[in-house]
């Protein structure tokens, strides 16, 4: 890119780039107080840049109680003292456009801080300006407000418990789909929207290129919010009732209109969509209609689950080629994919769809091979070009997330279930394990810090760590590099068709990306299992591979990856 910042493309610059995703209290710490910090962030943008990544999306910074690690905002026109300040940010911004990416910043939207002060007023009185900005409800009637049965229905919340919280000064309940220090905003309130478009103005005046959406599908509820099917929790599940409600279109229209309509520019909007259906996907994306450049949706890091984040599946290849394939499909060619393993709230790829042992660095690159050549703009999580992996917790102390926290009690001490079950379970898919700190170096706190951090680092650091791979040519983060300039390098990687090869293949994950001038053809061997390709490529040329000592015939060892290339035109 020779220009950045808005107002200077008229093309959807995001096609053809990647994004990486910071979570700053992890990243890196400037200042020693354990919590990573935008001044940390600054410091190595050196290693972005060379990754060769375009977008860097940061994760909230804005102030915040920390309930929910900064999700919960209490003042979404001011920075975090624990993260630095407002110039801060502005330096960020100018220093990130000077070297020829982009910044996106995280829109929390469907709900707030308790502590901010449009709620602050809120639950005091139902006459101030702010008193409908939130979902308020009477209790059930013929109930006591504030005792058992008594809340408005009878949704559970993701962070365990009932999602209705009683304020007496207001005699009434909030709703929460999260914590109870998260109240969901009121977006049927015209008042309310235009101060979120407001918001988001002013931090376009300041230079950001976009929105990462939080939750963003959730912000339309039915009016009448029913009671939903009981899960094993004992609540209800209200997804139904607003995972896809009767005026999220129009408000994501309104917000196009609004925002960014009036501006010049393309800007990068992408929206977390919990439970969105393909379909539903393609409305929220369509190049002709829709209001978004694309959506988070959430099928293939849900296929480990049986029904509950918590309870355990087995997954297979097919099982991952089947979901991955229909969100091709069904984007065609007139959506748009987001691509991604890794993010703030997922597990680590590696220990969750790889092998983190045996093939460690081979599943890592394959892993990461088989997503970046899809169609759609490829997500890096931080870490996840290092190859990080899953954390060895210990007991709960080691835990910081309120969902795992949470979750925990609930289980442990509401439900009566022996610790170590429940301890397996929050291993396997607990938040912390993309939480703890960035592997910098392999000294102590993994470079992260020079005091203590905020959460234990990995033991793993000692080996997995940034100063140990930027510099070797057979490492994970040079194959990533190879990845990402592929993409730069290579148009039919973002604008070629995508066909499913091998459908049905147990072991591998094969397909083909064609278009008039090139035909791109990717084998992973997604298994610790050698497997051999049953089909040959006449006229191809191996491109780029995750073995260090070239193709071996049409034998693809563990967890090997191959892409190939055939020209079909001049370019």
């Amino acid at each position: 890119m020779t220009e950045t910042g808005p107002g200077t493309d008229v093309e959807p610059w995001w096609k053809s780039a990647v994004v990486y995703q910071i979570y700053p209290r992890s990243f890196a710490d400037s200042n020693g107080d354990g919590v990573g910090d935008i001044r940390g962030i600054i410091d190595h943008l050196d290693h972005l840049e060379e990754l060769g990544v375009d977008v860097i999306w940061l994760s909230p910074v804005f102030r915040s109680p920390h309930d929910d690690n900064g999700y919960d905002i209490s003042d979404y026109q001011d920075i975090d003292p624990v993260f630095g300040t407002l110039s801060d940010v502005d330096e960020l911004i100018a220093d990130v456009h000077g070297r020829g990416m982009r910044l996106i910043m995280d829109l929390v939207v469907n709900h707030t801080s308790d502590e901010h002060p449009w709620f602050v007023a809120s639950r005091q009185s139902r006459s101030v300006p702010t008193s409908d900005w939130y979902i308020w409800r009477d209790a059930r009637p013929g109930t006591v407000g504030g005792q058992p049965g008594a809340e408005p229905n009878n949704w559970g919340s993701f962070f365990s418990g009932s999602a209705w919280e009683w304020v007496p000064a207001r005699e009434q309940y909030y709703l929460h789909l999260f914590s109870k220090k998260q109240p969901d905003l009121n977006w049927e309130n015209p008042d309310l929207r235009a101060a979120v478009f407001d918001m988001m103005s002013w931090w376009l005046d300041r230079g950001v290129d976009g929105f990462r959406m939080d939750v963003i599908n959730f912000i339309s509820k039915d009016p009448s919010l029913p009671d939903g099917e009981l899960m094993s929790t004992g609540y209800g599940d209200g997804t139904p009732s607003f995972s896809y409600g009767p005026r999220v279109h129009e408000y994501l229209a309104e917000m196009q209109a609004e925002v960014f309509a009036p501006r010049p520019g393309v800007y990068l909007t992408v929206g977390e969509m919990p439970a969105v259906t393909p379909e539903q996907a393609l409305a929220f994306t369509d190049e002709t209609y829709g209001q978004l450049s694309m959506v988070f949706q959430f099928e293939h890091v849900d296929l480990d689950s049986d029904g509950e984040k918590w309870a355990p599946r087995p997954v297979t290849v097919l099982d991952v080629k089947e979901s991955l394939g229909r969100w091709q499909s069904a984007m065609g060619s007139r959506g748009w994919n987001s691509l991604y393993w890794n993010n703030h709230d997922q597990p680590r790829a590696v220990s969750r769809f790889g092998d983190d042992r045996t093939y460690w660095y081979e599943s890592a690159t394959a892993l990461a091979t088989v997503l970046h050549l899809h169609r759609g703009t490829p997500y890096v999580y931080q870490g996840e070009e290092l190859g990080m992996t899953n954390v060895p917790f210990d007991t709960i102390d080691d835990f910081r997330d309120i969902e795992s926290l949470n979750y925990y009690d609930a289980e442990v001490h509401g439900r009566g279930r022996a610790p170590d079950d429940v301890l397996a379970s929050l291993r396997r898919k607990s938040r912390d394990n993309a939480r703890t700190p960035m592997q910098w170096t392999a000294d102590e706190h993994a470079g992260f810090t020079h005091g203590t951090p905020w959460m234990p680092v990995n033991p793993n650091a000692r080996h997995i760590n940034a100063d140990a791979q930027r510099h070797d040519d057979r490492s994970v983060y040079a194959h990533y590099r190879r990845l990402i300039a592929l993409r730069h390098q290579e148009p039919v990687v973002v604008d070629g068709d995508f066909e499913m090869i091998l459908a049905r293949h147990p072991q591998l994950y094969a397909f083909r990306r064609t278009s008039p001038e090139s035909q791109l053809t990717v084998y992973a061997n997604l298994s610790s299992q050698p497997v051999t390709v049953p089909s040959a490529e006449p006229g191809a040329t191996l491109l780029l591979g995750n073995y260090h000592d070239g193709a071996d015939g049409s034998d693809l060892r563990p967890w090997e990856a191959r892409v190939l290339i055939r020209r079909t035109s001049s370019t």
